[in-house]
């Protein structure tokens, strides 16, 4: 089992950024694949991105490329998710999600553990 706790939600104003944090615990994350995913209020939620525990190969949607930037302390065993130029539309719940097959994927059905959500709301 892996748990997933994920922190550094809350208000900012557009443009403005709003780093969160995603600490696993429970097994080494050395085989996994970790996702970021967002849910807006009456909508699916939707992949933002993912990270390849070893080798550290990234995957981002569209909408955020370029603009949120995923990582991972090794020693932490922690994922973050960057996010800078924030627009109103980002506005959603986050979930960091774990994946135990060592291959990306954007679906949120391939993921095997997930976080409680954080809020993250942008003001225009």
């Amino acid at each position: 089992q892996v748990q997933l706790v994920e922190s550094g939600g809350g208000l900012v104003q557009a443009g403005g950024s709003l780093r969160l944090s995603c600490a696993a615990s429970g097994q080494p994350l050395s085989s996994y694949n970790m996702g970021w995913f967002r849910q807006a209020p009456g909508k699916e939620r939707v992949f933002v991105a993912s990270i390849r525990w070893i080798g550290g190969f990234t995957y981002y949607s569209n909408v955020v490329k370029g603009r949120f930037t995923i990582s991972r302390d090794n020693a932490k065993n922690t994922v973050y998710l960057q996010m800078n130029s924030l627009e109103p539309d980002d506005t959603a719940a986050y979930y960091c999600a774990a994946r135990k097959k060592p291959v990306p994927s954007m679906y949120e059905h391939e993921y095997d553990y997930w976080g409680q959500g954080a809020q993250v709301t942008v003001s225009s």
